[in-house]
């Protein structure tokens, strides 16, 4: 839901997402200039307020960055695009998976390509994977990276250090891959 908060002598828009899956309140500041805070179902909503105040001189900050950087959003995750990199995308995680899966040999349901918005990958308790459409769009060695990442989890369901273990099996250099990342928006 949108929302609006005056802090500063400024008005600060932000959207409010309820998440199941939250474990503690999340701000976002995107390139276009949006704001989202992503709280768990049992926060008191007065506790955003409280800290999109303490963290405010950070968002508007931010926001006046990515005005001046001139940054014009596209449309991303449109229809056409996943249409013209899908098949593609599910031709390099199955081609890399049949790699992969030599040195790990497990048992897995199905490999769905699909159009997330927030994710590169997931790995189902049923054995299901799925991986965005725009892995087709980055290096070999991310997508490799995100093909690994999901198949470790048919070993390991969570991210401990067994997990971590079987993926630097196949990628010992995964933290440099893993910080990849960091610079570029899905």
């Amino acid at each position: 839901m949108k929302k609006e908060i005056e802090v500063c002598e400024k008005k600060i828009e932000y959207t409010l997402r309820i998440s199941k899956r939250a474990r503690r309140m999340r701000l976002a500041v995107y390139c276009d200039g949006s704001c989202v805070v992503t709280v768990p179902r049992t926060m008191n909503e007065n506790l955003v307020e409280k800290f999109i105040i303490e963290k405010a001189q950070w968002v508007i900050n931010k926001i006046d960055l990515f005005k001046k950087s001139g940054y014009r959003p596209r449309k991303i995750n449109s229809k056409a695009e996943f249409l013209q990199h899908k098949a593609r995308a599910f031709e390099i995680v199955k081609n890399r998976i049949g790699y992969f899966n030599q040195f790990y040999n497990f048992r897995f349901n199905s490999i769905n390509i699909k159009n997330q918005k927030t994710r590169w990958g997931s790995c189902s308790k049923k054995g299901n994977l799925n991986f965005n459409y725009k892995i087709a769009l980055i290096t070999p060695e991310m997508a490799d990276y995100i093909v690994v990442h999901e198949l470790c989890h048919l070993g390991e369901f969570n991210h401990s250090q067994n997990f971590w273990g079987l993926v630097s099996k196949t990628l010992p250099n995964y933290l440099e891959i893993k910080n990849q990342f960091k610079k570029i928006n899905i």
